[in-house]
């Protein structure tokens, strides 16, 4: 009886100290810190365009119709040559309206010599009325007819006129001083009055660029134009080579289409060498507002989430998530407008295993290879 009570307290302290002996709950352990690299963020020289697409335009263009209708019989141009204003391009068959002047001119002689002979009669009439040898009726009658005489000068002087502008009409001529086309006409080509195109003549020098442009962008390029600067605006031509003079504001449309939100905007450039041709396409690079000694990152330490941008700024040994404003890209880097200062460290990798308030250490991230001797990742190992 005594061995039993003695093996069920030895069996009762064997087992107290199996249970003393257990461990309780395993806690987690703490993540490991985090891998990064960074980079300072500083202030830099930042000159960059907005870009539109643009055409090419005269600002003086006209294409040339005749307003009589005839034979071509004369062109008196090179094609493609700068003409001077009124200089003779076309000649129509004159012949015809040359003799309609002149039959108009004999006309105006008739009728003159008309009036003349009424004039003298009216005189005479008028003596004899005072002497009371003619009766009234016969003045009134010469007075009419003095009248008649008075309004068919008129038409005659008028007709003159009209044969005079048709005559003119058939030697056509520069309205100012532009460059000519390629003739869409030859000698002998018959034309009809306003529908045969002749030719286009128009100025080159300044020449315009029009863009069209959102309405939210009106007051901007009000102020560029109030403003008159002429580096806000550079001309890229279709080779992708700069055109080497800078442009202005000639005019803004004078109203928005509300069926698109959009108006057109014109720029003058000059073109002394006739570098630009009407209708070619280029395009337009407006100076900035945000242009000038900006904070600038790594393009790669950005991170986007549903439209916003976001960065991890290191802050000894925590990383801070922090949204900021972006704008223009410089080669490998962005402009920040908003959300990071000068001087700040900002993490350029590493930072995709990240988490506001994660830990970091600075190092090479996981899985990077190491930096050979001339600062170039070293080939991973086989």
């Amino acid at each position: 009886m005594k061995n039993t009570y003695i093996y069920c307290i030895a069996a009762m302290a064997l087992l107290t100290v199996s249970s003393c002996g257990s461990k309780g709950p395993k806690q987690d352990a703490a993540p490991p810190a985090t891998p990064v690299n960074v980079i300072e963020a500083k202030k830099a020289d930042a000159i960059y365009y907005d870009k539109y697409q643009g055409t090419v335009v005269a600002l003086n263009s006209v294409e040339l119709r005749s307003q009589v209708s005839g034979f071509i019989t004369g062109i008196f141009f090179k094609e493609g040559d700068v003409v001077t204003k009124g200089a003779p391009l076309y000649e129509i068959d004159r012949r015809k309206y040359v003799a309609a002047y002149e039959q108009a001119k004999a006309n105006l002689l008739s009728a003159k010599a008309n009036l003349s002979k009424a004039q003298k009669d009216i005189d005479r009439y008028n003596m004899l009325l005072k002497n009371d040898a003619v009766a009234r009726q016969t003045v009134d009658q010469a007075t009419a007819a003095f009248e008649t005489s008075q309004s068919q000068v008129a038409v005659a002087q008028a007709g003159v006129s009209s044969a005079a502008t048709d005559l003119s009409y058939a030697t056509i001529r520069a309205p100012f001083t532009g460059r000519i086309g390629i003739s869409q006409v030859k000698l002998g080509a018959q034309v009809s009055p306003g529908t045969t195109l002749l030719n286009t003549i128009s100025t080159g020098n300044p020449i315009g660029v029009d863009v069209v442009i959102n309405e939210q962008d009106i007051s901007r390029f009000y102020k560029i134009q109030k403003a008159g600067t002429d580096t806000t605006f550079r001309l890229q031509l279709p080779d992708g080579t700069t055109f080497n003079k800078t442009g202005k504001i000639f005019a803004i449309d004078r109203g928005v289409n509300d069926q698109t939100g959009t108006i057109k905007v014109r720029v003058q450039f000059p073109n002394a060498h006739d570098e630009l041709k009407d209708g070619m396409s280029c395009v337009l690079q407006v100076l900035n507002d945000n242009s000038g000694d900006r904070v600038q990152i790594p393009y790669k330490a950005i991170t986007e989430q549903m439209g916003e941008f976001f960065v991890f700024i290191s802050k000894d040994t925590i990383a801070e998530q922090r949204k900021v404003k972006i704008g223009q890209r410089i080669q490998s880097n962005v402009i920040v407008l908003d959300g990071v200062k000068p001087g700040e460290k900002v993490i350029t990798e590493g930072f995709q295993r990240l988490r506001d308030g994660g830990k970091i250490t600075f190092g090479p991230p996981a899985g990077a290879a190491p930096a050979g001797k001339d600062g170039k990742s070293a080939p991973a190992a086989k």
